[in-house]
């Protein structure tokens, strides 16, 4: 097994840290590795699909304008 330090950590971090810890019933060494392979395991995004998505989306609503009032309704009903 490899060692890492890390420095510098700011206090914050290091308490949401020791609390998460704490919480799922692990050390703070623990947590941090689970942290970090939660970070590691996630896939790596697909850059040009996710512009095309977003290039899709842009031509299905390009002519659609919202207009205050209709913000306002939604506002008001999301209050109901």
């Amino acid at each position: 097994m490899v060692t890492i330090t890390i420095k510098n950590i700011p206090e914050p971090i290091y308490e949401r840290i020791k609390a998460q810890a704490k919480t799922n019933h692990r050390s703070i060494n623990g947590e941090i590795l689970s942290i970090l392979e939660q970070a590691v395991s996630l896939p790596p995004i697909d850059v040009e699909a996710t512009l095309e998505r977003a290039r899709k989306v842009r031509e299905l609503t390009a002519h659609y304008t919202i207009t205050a009032d209709e913000i306002e309704k939604w506002i008001n009903e999301g209050r109901e």
